[in-house]
């Protein structure tokens, strides 16, 4: 079967899974938000499983021993929309910083509002980064962990973008470690892209690192110093 062929059987699997899981979603409301977002959780382990079964999408995980107990921020390489899905089965329950406007996209969005995102005006300036640091704080405390792309946005295989100092700043903010992540999902499931490629996927978790005391700039260029050369070792195939 081609690519083609097996992205439009995905497409359509997805198209009509998640209209119903939205009204599920919506349903855990009287739940508190830890148990609302491993029912919700539901919806993404099906989704993964199509990926695999019908595009031949696999993946690997180094490094999982440095998964930490506590709470932390992770800060991870962005290439694709398959690692937003994956890293809810691979860390424990966690919230994504995103942009407001994304809580308004019909069923998607109303589902996500069930998540208790951090969900931000990023046209708000300061009072945007206040909103963060706190709502950051907030979840961290409540047991939930924080994913942030620094980037901002998708970065296609081999390329890199300016990394923002958001999530090291809630770290900080909150006394909270920061977990780097590397990944290449990319190359399976690109950015902008209808197609989803077989293969396996190789996601790469660094230790993680401590913020007590420190500056998010700092914290920062650590946290880019080592995604980036591992991102050269998964691109030559050294993982």
């Amino acid at each position: 079967m081609s690519v083609f062929l097996r992205s439009c059987l995905f497409a359509a699997f997805q198209l009509i899974l998640t209209p119903p899981f939205s009204v599920i979603a919506l349903l855990t409301f009287p739940f508190d938000p830890i148990t609302r977002c491993r029912i919700i959780a539901t919806w993404t382990r099906l989704i993964l499983w199509a990926v695999e079964t019908i595009c031949g999408i696999r993946y690997r995980v180094l490094g999982a021993e440095n998964i930490p107990a506590q709470a932390c921020v992770v800060l991870s390489k962005h290439q694709s929309a398959w690692e937003t899905l994956a890293f809810q089965v691979i860390f424990p329950p966690q919230v994504y910083v995103i942009k407001r406007e994304l809580l308004w996209i019909p069923f998607f969005g109303w589902g996500l509002a069930m998540t208790s995102p951090v969900a931000i005006d990023r046209r708000a300036g300061m009072r945007a980064l206040k909103q963060m640091l706190s709502q950051g704080k907030d979840r961290l405390q409540h047991g939930f962990w924080i994913i942030v792309f620094p980037e901002g946005t998708r970065t296609a295989p081999g390329k890199r973008g300016a990394y923002q100092t958001g999530g090291a700043a809630i770290a900080v903010h909150a006394g909270a470690p920061v977990l780097p992540v590397a990944h290449n999902a990319g190359n399976c499931w690109r950015r902008h892209a209808f197609r989803k490629y077989p293969g396996t996927i190789t996601v790469s978790i660094g230790k993680a690192i401590d913020t007590r005391g420190r500056k998010a700039d700092e914290v920062t260029r650590e946290v880019e110093t080592w995604i980036e050369v591992e991102m050269g070792r998964l691109e030559h195939g050294r993982a």
